[in-house]
């Protein structure tokens, strides 16, 4: 990417599309009243609760809380991130993205993405020829010895880098091949292939782009695999081995298998196991994690059974807690000493394997087992320890039911010794799960003021013809409204979808988006006067607003007294309450 997206294209974007034509070119809709309806393509129904709206521009599902503007539903349908979804869409409307001129990165000067991507598929291509050449036996030997089938080798694009130094230098151009990371050089300055002699393995990103390469020696020198350094296209703190290939089989797996090795994922797809991935010589990252949430909500970690495996297995759950949303699931897989995938599925078949992948532990399971094995817990000593050491995992995860199981998971352990404080402080804020699942959530008339301001910007006038003196309100969630006015004055927003997208990445987005949906009403519901309700509710919040001052005044006035103008505002107050 050679620049941010403007903000302008953005909003300028989400004009030009409709979602409704939009969402029904994936998912067919139909009319309902003013709206479209159709059963959710994010989880299974049987009679449509997944409603589109042109007005609003939004797309909201009653069953399991899915919702948001057109940007998000293709991240959320074709598992994209955000600059993905934005290109998507303009290619949708027919438009080109712009990128907007500024400093970037070392590592991004010059690089020319779209060529690097296209060089990269053609060395594939190339070591793709070069496995099939009928000089290659070593190499088809090797895999006719791992029992690697033509159909998998084919699937997974398997290749052979040729011996010598500058098999690819004749071949393409030698500058992408350096920013592609393809080419290396020694001390004297000498370019040379960087894979050479080596089983290759295209490492393709979801969009089926290939971005990068391993390489696996067909003897036993050393290093046995290399990996494509980090390049502008390629990152293998971000990436995942396997994933477009499992994708492809399924687009919505049960779960996803993270194993250690390539040869691991291509052996246990050859019997069968096809929902499996690697990391790329990394440990496994909170990015990874992320990564792989797009497409199951289980994930499965699988190690090596000895020291070095149960050290990565606990560097691996260290990295997820920021990743626990609720309806997410870790789970950890120790295999036998001395076995690996590969010859653990040989050994015990799919079915051994398989009873294996049901069988791993939970994360919340293996994470308390870890703190507390070896351990007597039966001083408070040996509790404040334990608490020390659990809070700084659970204070990452973010807020949800499984948090709060967590917290009560961690008092039956720790007796609730100095947890009481801690558990208070996670709830301070609304649960955003609790809405998404339609549970209680009190609808205040500040929340309901909010929530009709964001689903009608228009509604701002109101605001402007009543003239609220701000200066005598004082109640929670007075800045995020008066943010919100800030910005319809100064973005000036045609539709909802347009002034939720002013908010993603910003402060109070997580607020934003569940406020938006709390007064949504599904087709079939009698329709409100929303002027009538929207003001209706700003009287509620004026009048709660105008008393608490006066309660903050009183008390101030009786316990260190008020200053000439705190006092000529408490009459204020006092006179407009009693008129």
């Amino acid at each position: 990417m050679s620049g941010s997206i403007p903000r302008e294209f953005i909003k300028d974007l989400l004009v030009r599309v409709d979602i409704v034509d939009l969402i029904d070119s994936h998912v067919p809709l139909k009319k309902s009243g003013s709206n479209f309806v159709a059963r959710c393509p994010f989880h299974n129904e049987k009679t449509p609760s997944f409603s589109v709206s042109r007005k609003k521009q939004l797309y909201h599902c009653f069953g399991c809380g899915a919702g948001g503007d057109a940007i998000n539903f293709l991240m959320d349908y074709n598992h994209l991130d955000f600059v993905e979804a934005v290109e998507d869409l303009a290619s949708f409307v027919g438009i080109e993205v712009p990128r907007e001129t500024r400093a970037y990165t070392a590592e991004a000067v010059g690089k020319n993405a779209s060529a690097i991507y296209d060089l990269l598929a053609r060395v594939a291509a190339f070591y793709q020829e070069q496995l099939r050449a009928s000089g290659c036996k070593i190499a088809v030997a090797y895999l006719k010895g791992r029992g690697v089938s033509g159909e998998i080798a084919k699937h997974y694009a398997l290749g052979y880098a040729p011996e010598g130094w500058d098999a690819l230098v004749g071949r393409f151009d030698r500058k992408l091949l350096m920013e592609a990371g393809l080419l290396a050089s020694n001390d004297a300055g000498r370019v040379y292939d960087r894979f050479r002699g080596r089983l290759m393995f295209p490492i393709r990103d979801k969009r089926k782009r290939v971005i990068g390469f391993g390489g696996r020696v067909l003897d036993d020198s050393l290093p046995k695999y290399i990996n494509s350094p980090e390049t502008a296209v390629f990152s293998k703190g971000r990436e995942v081995y396997g994933l477009y290939e499992l994708l492809e089989k399924n687009s919505r797996p049960r779960r996803i298998l993270v194993v250690e090795g390539y040869m691991d994922v291509i052996a246990l797809a050859q019997f069968g196991i096809d929902y499996a991935v690697a990391t790329l010589g990394t440990a496994t990252s909170r990015s990874h994690l992320d990564l792989l949430f797009r497409f199951s909500s289980e994930v499965v970690l699988c190690f090596d059974g000895d020291n070095a495996g149960r050290q990565a297995a606990w560097r691996a759950v260290e990295a997820a807690f920021p990743s626990l949303r609720d309806g997410r699931q870790v789970k950890v897989m120790l295999l036998p000493q001395g076995q690996d995938p590969d010859s653990l599925v040989r050994e015990e078949g799919v079915d051994g394997v398989a009873a294996r992948i049901d069988a791993a532990l939970p994360l919340s399971d293996y994470f308390f087992a870890h703190l507390t094995e070896g351990r007597m817990l039966n001083s408070v000593e040996a509790k404040a320890r334990l608490l020390k050491e659990a809070k700084p995992y659970l204070e990452q995860m973010p807020e949800g039911f499984f948090k709060d199981l967590m917290f009560v998971r961690l008092r039956e352990l720790s007796g609730g010794s100095g947890l009481d404080e801690l558990q208070n402080q996670s709830k301070l804020t609304p649960n955003a799960a609790k809405v998404k699942r339609g549970e209680s959530f009190k609808l205040t008339p500040l929340r309901v003021v909010i929530a009709l301001l964001l689903q009608n910007p228009r509604l701002a006038e109101v605001l402007g013809d009543l003239q609220p003196d701000w200066d005598l309100l004082r109640f929670s969630g007075k800045e995020l409204l008066l943010d919100i006015l800030r910005t319809i004055e100064v973005e000036q927003p045609g539709n909802t979808a347009i002034l939720l997208e002013f908010y993603r990445g910003r402060q109070w987005e997580k607020e934003v988006r569940v406020l938006a949906n709390l007064v949504v009403k599904p087709e079939g519901v009698v329709q409100f006067d929303e002027n009538a309700e929207f003001e209706g509710a700003f009287a509620r919040v004026e009048k709660q607003g105008r008393e608490h001052y006066i309660d903050y005044l009183w008390d101030k006035k009786t316990k260190e007294g008020l200053t000439a103008g705190e006092n000529e505002v408490l009459l204020k107050l006092l006179s407009n309450k009693s008129a």
